[in-house]
This record gives structure tokens, sequence and C-alpha cells, in this order.
């Protein structure tokens, strides 16, 4: 049973210079026919897939409050409501009307981009909007009335110092969000300089965490810090591999052990659904060997682990057997740990180095 939707909107204000999604700016006149051809595959989507209820809705990018409210509207007025409705938001394109009309369409819960507090990093990166505009957001936020919110944080980036990313963390305990995703800058071309240095970026993770769980933030996946029962239903759904939909250029879904992607172009995308042609493609047909050992990725990147009671029944095989040479090697590099409740998790030296241990189940 489908339960969660993600929704990609591509359009923004300005394409950030590390992005690497499917995202893009100067494309303006395309938004109306897009958000168009997204209701067309709504309802296409609804009706094939019977759903009538739905645990999550994510509205990801891009960045979709750049797109007019009333679009965004229009679209969730389609689905089944949801117990969780993310939108997210870049600091620079929120006003109070577009959160009012969010709010009266289900949206519940808000993650906006800070990245750093710091004016001149968010400028070299490419960041559309400055400290004093995500302060701004936050306040119009919280005064219509969201109790939910996540604020996403980077470190590892260009000039950052360890004193630049206290200083963003100390703002962010100040302000108290509820969830907090911190990731460290991933670049798949070499277009900045003066980047911290690897140990630089492990003492940055380092004290992220410290820092959140000492200010009551439960470390509860890799790179993703929540307040006791705020933690992201709608990713969590990722990383038990659960199944859901991708709606949009370039979206992926997971469904009965297939993953496929949409038409990435916005064009063709759009004339694809004004035609009703086939806009997915099938990425992936998964076997038991490909879904078990994905599954171990996905749950080892929670820090509460893989348990192996709950993976057997799934699988119907000894999983903990069939891993052992794997689980061997790890526990002797000091990368992976039994919990009180035999879950195997990642160690803290396991978190630094998680790549390694991914590598052995893929």
């Amino acid at each position: 049973m489908i339960e969660s939707i993600y929704i990609h909107i591509p359009f923004c204000k300005k394409k950030c210079l590390y992005c690497d999604f499917n995202s893009f700016d100067n494309q303006n006149e395309k938004i109306e026919d897009y958000m168009n051809a997204l209701c067309k595959e709504a309802e296409i989507l609804v009706q094939k897939y019977h759903i009538s209820k739905l645990k999550t809705i994510y509205i990801g990018g891009g960045t979709p409050s750049f797109v007019k409210a009333e679009g965004i509207e229009k679209l969730l007025r389609i689905l089944p409501s949801a117990e969780e409705v993310t939108m997210e938001m870049n600091p620079c394109t929120v006003t109070e009307e577009k959160l009012q009309i969010y709010q009266k369409v289900g949206v519940n819960r808000v993650s906006i981009g800070l990245q750093t507090t710091n004016n001149a990093i968010l400028k070299e990166i490419g960041r559309a909007h400055t400290f004093e505009e995500f302060q701004n957001a936050y306040q119009m936020v919280r005064k219509v009335g969201f109790h939910n919110v996540n604020v996403d944080l980077m470190f590892g980036l260009p000039h950052q110092t360890l004193e630049d990313l206290k200083q963003s963390i100390d703002y962010l305990i100040s302000i108290q969000p509820e969830h907090v995703s911190c990731y460290s800058l991933i670049l798949h071309r070499p277009i900045f300089e003066n980047l911290p240095s690897e140990e630089e970026e492990r003492k940055m993770y380092d004290y992220t965490k410290e820092t959140l769980q000492n200010a009551g933030y439960e470390h509860y996946e890799i790179s993703n810090f929540a307040q006791k029962g705020y933690e992201s239903k709608h990713n969590l759904v990722y990383w038990n591999q659960e199944e859901y939909i991708g709606m949009g250029a370039g979206a992926s879904s997971y469904v009965n052990n297939e993953r496929y992607i949409n038409e990435e172009n916005i064009d063709e995308y759009i004339r694809k659904m004004n035609s009703q042609q086939n806009i997915r493609t099938i990425q992936e047909v998964q076997t038991i060997e490909d879904k078990v050992r994905e599954y171990m990725i996905l749950k080892l990147r929670l820090l509460n682990g893989v348990n192996f009671r709950e993976a057997n029944v799934i699988f119907h095989f000894d999983v903990k057997r069939k891993f052992e040479l794997e689980i061997s090697k790890l526990f002797q590099m000091g990368l992976l740990e039994w919990t009180a409740q035999e879950n195997l998790r990642l160690t803290r030296k396991g978190l630094d180095f998680a790549n390694v241990v991914w590598r052995e189940f893929i």
C-alpha cells in the first residue's frame, strides 16, 4: 500500500553553486504549465494506486516556496490528507500569505535552509538568502503557527572554521527548531577553494553531534537530529525501505521492488503528461539479494541500527548469518558494535567512516 508521496518542484530563484539536484533558475515561464502537469500526475496516481489516505507527503526541490502558493494549494487538494506534510523553503521566498495558504491545505512541517549564519560563506556558495532573511522567515513561520520545523545546516564549506560552525549551532539551539539536518558539503566537481581538511570536517561533525545531543536533540540518523517525537516520518520511509511514489520531473519511486525515475527534462515532462505518454523509466528491479543488501545499508544509517529478528521476519532467512564475514571484518576495524537490545549499529568511529561500512554490503 502506497502511503508516502514525494513531490518535486524543480524551480529556484537562484541555483546554489554546489547543487546537483534536478533544479533550475531562470525558467519561471514554465512554472504554470509544470504545476498543471503535476496536478494531472496526481490525479492519475491517486486513481492507479487507489490512494485514500497517506502517512507522509514531502514537497521538495528546487525551491517549492518559490512558486505561487495557489499552485501548491491546487495540487494538495487533489491528494488525500497526510499525517505529516513537509514543505521545503528558501528564506528569501517566504511570506506570511504563502505560509497561511500552506497551512490551510495541510502543510504541518516546514524545512528551511539556513546552511550557515555567516553571510560571506552564504554568498560564496551561491545561496539566494542572507542570515537576516532566515531570521525573518523563521519568525514568520512561528508567528503563523507551525510547530514542527526543520532547519538545514552544512559544514565543510569554503573558508568555514569550527568557530563559524559553533556560532551557527549556538544560534540554532537558541531558536529551538524541532529538527536539525546537518550535512557536509559534497561536491561533484571542483568549484571551491579553501575547503576544510578531512580532519577538520570530522571535528565539525563531532562537535555538531555532541552539542546538539547535549541540547536535548536525539541523533537518530547519521545527519539528522530531532527533539523527542519529531523525527522525520517521511525520511524514515526511505531508511526503513518502505514504498513511496515520486511525482514531478526527475522524481524517483519505489514500488513492488522496482525503482523508477520520472522524465527529468521539464519540457518533456510537461509534454508527456499533456499527451498522456509514459514518463517513467525503470532503474532497478530488485532481487532478494539486492533488497537485503540495501536493507543493511539503509538501516545502518539509523543510530538504532539493524534488528536481525525484524530482518529475519522480512526476508525469511538468517540475515545475520548471511553477512557474518562482513560483520566480523567491520567489528575488527572498530566500525560496528552491538547495542544492549542486540541491534547492530555504527560505532562512534563508524559514523565518521560510514562509507567504508556501506561498501561491504554493496
